[in-house]
C-alpha cells in the first residue's frame, strides 16, 4: 500500500506562499500563490499560479516527469494565446513537484457556455475562434500537441485568450528530444466527448486529434450544444450522427464546410489544420470590434 504524501505546506520550496485554491482537475490542482522572493525585492504584485499534481498522480513513478514534461512543452511555446510558465520546482519536504505560471484572471469557456446556453453570438465567437485557433496553430508549428483541448482548458483573460493545461500533450518526433518518453494513454485521462475516435481507439495523439477537439469546442460555442450530444466519437460513429450535423445557430455559412471537415469522425476526411481553419474564420465577415472585458 502506498504511503500517503505529507500535507501540502503553506510555503512551497521556501518561496511560494499558497493563498487559495483556484481549481482542480483529474490530474492536477492549481492554487493562487505569492512569490515571497519577488515581494521582498519590492515587486508591486508577486501573485502567481502554482500547479501541483493531485495526490493520486503524485504518487505514481512518473509523477515528476509528467509534470516536468508539461512545463517543458508549454515553455517551448511563445505566443500571447498560450499560458506563460515560469519555473519547475520540487518541494523536498512534501515530496511534491510543481509548476509556477502566470496568474490568469478571467472566464473559462466552460463557464461562458453555462452562461450562454444558446451559444455565443458571431460578434464574440469570431474573436474567440481566431485567438484559439491561432494559439493552437502556433503550438503545432512548434511541434507541440495539446492532447486535451476542451472548454475548461481555455480562459478568456483580461488581456486576451489563453490556452493552457498541456498535461496530456506531447512533442512531435524530433522536438524536445530530451523529454522522457511517457505513455500518456495509460493514464486513461482523455476527456471522452472531445477525444477523436482514433484516440479513443488506442491510437496516438496527432495534429488531427487536436483539430477534432478544437472543432467540437467551436461548434459548441456557436450553438450552445456539443456536436454529438456529448457522446463519444465512437458512439457518434455507431449512430452515424455525423450525417445529421447541421450548421450551428451563430456560425456563418462561409465557415461551415471548414468546421464540418474538422469534425470528421474518419481521420482521412479530417483534411484541415488549425491554421487553415483560422484563416476561414478570419476571412468571414467581421462584426464590430468586441472584447469580453
Amino acid at each position: 500500500m502506498t504511503e500517503p504524501l505529507p500535507p501540502l505546506p503553506d510555503v512551497l520550496a521556501g518561496r511560494y506562499r499558497i493563498e487559495r485554491l483556484l481549481g482542480a482537475g483529474g490530474m492536477g490542482t492549481v492554487y493562487r500563490a505569492r512569490d515571497l522572493l519577488h515581494a521582498q525585492m519590492g515587486a508591486p504584485d508577486g501573485s502567481i499560479a502554482v500547479k501541483i499534481l493531485s495526490d493520486v498522480f503524485a504518487q505514481s513513478p512518473d509523477a515528476h516527469s509528467l509534470l516536468y514534461s508539461e512545463f517543458a512543452l508549454t515553455q517551448h511555446l511563445r505566443h500571447p494565446g498560450v499560458v506563460q510558465v515560469f519555473d519547475f520546482n520540487v518541494d523536498t519536504a512534501s515530496q511534491r513537484a510543481f509548476i509556477t505560471m502566470e496568474l490568469m484572471q478571467g472566464l473559462p469557456l466552460d463557464r461562458l457556455l453555462c452562461e450562454r446556453p444558446l451559444g455565443v453570438p458571431w460578434i464574440e465567437l469570431r474573436d474567440i475562434a481566431i485567438e484559439l485557433l491561432d494559439a493552437l496553430a502556433h503550438s503545432h508549428s512548434r511541434g507541440v500537441l495539446h492532447g486535451d483541448l476542451k472548454p475548461s482548458n481555455v480562459m478568456l483573460a483580461e488581456d486576451g485568450l489563453r490556452l493552457f493545461d498541456f498535461g496530456l500533450g506531447q512533442a512531435l518526433e524530433g522536438v524536445l528530444p530530451g523529454l522522457p518518453k511517457l505513455r500518456r494513454e495509460t493514464l486513461n485521462a482523455w476527456t471522452p466527448s472531445y477525444a477523436a475516435p482514433e484516440l479513443l481507439g488506442g491510437g496516438p495523439l496527432s495534429i488531427s486529434t487536436d483539430v477534432y477537439a478544437v472543432a467540437c469546442v467551436l461548434f459548441e460555442l456557436a450553438g450552445g450544444k456539443h456536436p454529438f450530444q456529448r457522446l463519444t466519437a465512437i458512439e457518434a460513429q455507431e449512430k452515424k450522427l455525423d450525417r445529421q450535423l447541421k450548421i450551428p445557430k451563430h456560425l456563418p455559412k462561409s465557415c461551415w464546410l471548414a468546421l464540418r471537415t474538422a469534425l470528421a469522425l474518419k481521420p482521412k476526411k479530417r483534411t484541415i489544420n488549425a491554421g487553415a481553419l483560422c484563416d476561414v474564420f478570419r476571412a468571414a465577415a467581421p462584426a464590430k470590434s468586441w472584447r469580453w472585458f
